[in-house]
C-alpha cells in the first residue's frame, strides 16, 4: 500500500481511529497513536494488485485460504495496553491470505489478526517503512505469518522473505521474469511475467505486453 504522506497532529486511541476510519472516505493508517493519510496510487501499482488477486486468488478456490485485497487492515501489536501515547499498528496490504479460520480484532471484521502471507507493492516512498518498521512488527507480532513479498513497481524484482522452521526469515531476490515466486505455505506459484502483465516502466526500462 502507498506509504503515509500526511499526518495528523494528535494522538489517537485505537478505537478512535477505528471509529474515524470506519467513517472516512481516505485510508489511513495507524502508527503507535499517529494516523496518517494514505497517497494514491500510481498505475503501475494499481495494475501489479489486480495481477496478484487474479493469480492467486483463482489458485485458492477450493482451499482453506481465504484472499484479502487492500481494502481490509492488519493489527500488529504490541497488545492493547493502556500506556500513552498508545502503541501499535493498523496497515492496508495490497494482499492478505489468511488459512483456516480468520480472526478479527472486533465485531466489525474489518481488521485481521492471523496473516499467513502479506504482500506489499512497492512504490518510490513506500519502500523503507515496509522493509523496516513494518516488517519488524510483522515479524515480531503476527506468529501466523509465513510469507512476506515485497513487489517492486519500479522495476522487475520481488523479494521474498520466507520464515524458517528455527524462526529466522530467508529471503529469496527474484528478478527474471521466466521466474516463479512461489507460495509454499499456501499451495500457489506466480510466474513474474503474470506478476507484471501489462506494466510499463519508464523509458529505457523494460516494457510488458
Amino acid at each position: 500500500m502507498s506509504t503515509p504522506k500526511a499526518k495528523m497532529v494528535s494522538h489517537f486511541s485505537e478505537e478512535e481511529y477505528l471509529a474515524m476510519e470506519r467513517a472516512s472516505d481516505v485510508k489511513h493508517e495507524y502508527l503507535d497513536g499517529q494516523v496518517y493519510a494514505m497517497a494514491g496510487e500510481m498505475p503501475a501499482h494499481g495494475k501489479i494488485s489486480v495481477n496478484l488477486v487474479i493469480e492467486i486468488g483463482s489458485q485458492l478456490k477450493g482451499s482453506s485460504c481465504e484472499l484479502f485485497t487492500k481494502d481490509t487492515k492488519v493489527r500488529t501489536g504490541p497488545d492493547p495496553n493502556p500506556t500513552w501515547p498508545p502503541k501499535g499498528l493498523f496497515s492496508y496490504p495490497d494482499v492478505v491470505i489468511v488459512c483456516g479460520e480468520a480472526k478479527y480484532h472486533d465485531q466489525y471484521r474489518d481488521v485481521l489478526l492471523n496473516p499467513k502471507v502479506i504482500i506489499e507493492v512497492l512504490s518510490e516512498g513506500t519502500a523503507e517503512f515496509d522493509y523496516s518498521e513494518k516488517f519488524r512488527r510483522y515479524r515480531e507480532w503476527l506468529p501466523s505469518l509465513e510469507d512476506y513479498i515485497l513487489v517492486s513497481s519500479l522495476e522487475i524484482l520481488i523479494e521474498h522473505f520466507r520464515k524458517q522452521p528455527n524462526g529466522d526469515w530467508l529471503l529469496t531476490t527474484i528478478k527474471n521474469l521466466d521466474a516463479l515466486l512461489k507460495l509454499e505455505s499456501v499451495g500457489c506459484e506466480v510466474r513474474l511475467s503474470d506478476v507484471y502483465a501489462r506494466v510499463s516502466f519508464e523509458p529505457n526500462d523494460p516494457e510488458m505486453a
